[in-house]
């Protein structure tokens, strides 16, 4: 094996080896301290809820540990093993034309993945989240959802993936610029879309009635100048009973949405609080930043592809021959996030650091204790451990673990 070979297989290797031992850290973590609840939820949270998410976590943990291991021996099969190699030769075997070859290789590579992953996937819905009393999935729904999802990618992946094989055949070594521009219009449009026609092909989404309920969000948006398409309740129930609530779209098409089994579990001013967090983000340009971020990084990632495509040593070192650009192109999908993956932490510090500043907008907004309230009910009623590993979350979690996020609101208060 060559080189850098030899670098891809360490970097997979120690960043499973990493993913393990914080894994193990924080189910240990969360079992050690399982027989009590933290001295500042004791009145809200029971023993028996907080022993029900101490069990939860070490059960995910469980079965994330052989996820991460099956994925990691499937990506070194992929890119190491030959399996990249043989998938675009049974497409060339076809005899179809260079673009259809190189869409059909780029495409069947996550559908086959997602094949290679369902029986985790329906392990998840129907073992584990049945065992906790969140799953509310039937089998025919699941399998309908799988097919949606096959169906979405196609209708979206073959233009995309057309266009960016046609710049790269048209436009020479400087293909990944326009490639990037074609990049960002999609997800430009993706997030302008996702709202009024992919979501609801998976859920219903109604206005929301409440009449006071209704008026008090209205308040709220009105005083912080937030234009939006409308406030929904979707159908979250017909899945799991998990609860939660977003803000999706663009300009004026925003909207904002509650899971129905957010607004069974919290009182109308819990609801204000939770909204007031998400329009934190939006006041302080969280989701602007976001976006800018995203675009950064996506245009360094496509420049820095587009350089090593130009690399003999690349594919030589993974012992890939180059027989076209969409295979040269899968080979850099399939490698590059083995080494991105160790700026996670990063992502995650970048991340926590937003989630503070809505939570000082909202308590601003609201107060302090109806957020408290919020978060405190949604860490119950999600099975949400209130004792994470602090390596593991400084490591993984985009949002503070519950003791300090709470904390931080009351010290703000105080």
């Amino acid at each position: 094996m060559h080189a850098f070979g030899l670098v891809f297989l360490a970097a997979v290797v120690i960043g499973l080896v990493v993913e393990l031992w914080l894994l193990a850290r924080h189910r240990r973590h969360v079992l050690a301290h399982r027989d009590q609840t933290p001295a500042a939820f004791r009145d809200q949270v029971s023993l028996e809820e907080h022993q029900k998410a101490a069990d939860y976590t070490a059960a995910k943990a469980r079965l994330a540990r052989w996820e991460l291991g099956w994925g990691s021996v499937v990506l070194i099969l992929w890119v190491l093993g030959g399996g990249v190699a043989w998938l675009n030769t049974g497409w060339q075997a076809l005899g179809l034309s260079p673009m259809l070859t190189g869409i059909g290789l780029l495409l069947s590579v996550p559908v086959i993945g997602s094949l290679l992953d369902l029986p985790f996937a329906a392990y998840r819905t129907f073992v584990l989240e049945q065992r906790f009393g969140f799953n509310r999935t039937r089998p025919g729904r699941f399998v309908l959802d799988l097919l949606l999802q096959w169906l979405l990618l196609l209708a979206l992946g073959i233009p995309l993936v057309w266009a960016v094989l046609w710049v790269m055949m048209q436009t020479g070594p400087y293909w990944w610029l326009p490639a990037w521009l074609i990049w960002m219009g999609f997800m430009l449009l993706m997030t302008w879309a996702y709202p009024a026609f992919i979501a609801p092909l998976f859920n219903q989404f109604k206005p929301l009635e409440d009449g006071a309920l209704k008026q008090r969000i209205q308040d709220l948006l009105a005083r912080n100048g937030f234009a939006s398409k409308g406030v929904f309740v979707m159908d979250g129930s017909r899945r799991s009973s998990h609860g939660n609530a977003y803000f999706t779209g663009l300009g004026k098409a925003k909207r904002i949405v509650f899971f129905d089994t957010l607004l069974e579990s919290l009182q109308p001013l819990e609801v204000e609080a939770v909204l007031a967090h998400e329009l934190g983000h939006f006041k302080k340009k969280h989701i602007r930043n976001g976006l800018i971020l995203s675009a950064a990084m996506s245009f360094l990632g496509l420049a820095l592809i587009g350089w090593l495509m130009l690399e003999p040593w690349f594919y030589l070192g993974l012992g890939v021959v180059s027989a076209s650009q969409a295979m040269d192109l899968l080979i850099m999908l399939l490698v590059l996030p083995a080494f991105a993956q160790f700026l996670s932490p990063l992502m995650a510090w970048y991340q926590r650091r937003h989630e503070f500043e809505a939570d000082d907008f909202a308590r601003a907004e609201t107060g302090a204790a109806p957020m408290v309230e919020a978060l405190v009910k949604l860490y119950r009623e999600n099975a949400a451990t209130l004792t994470p590993d602090p390596l593991y979350s400084a490591y993984h979690d985009s949002h503070p673990p519950a003791p300090v996020r709470v904390a931080h609101l009351q010290e703000g208060a105080a």
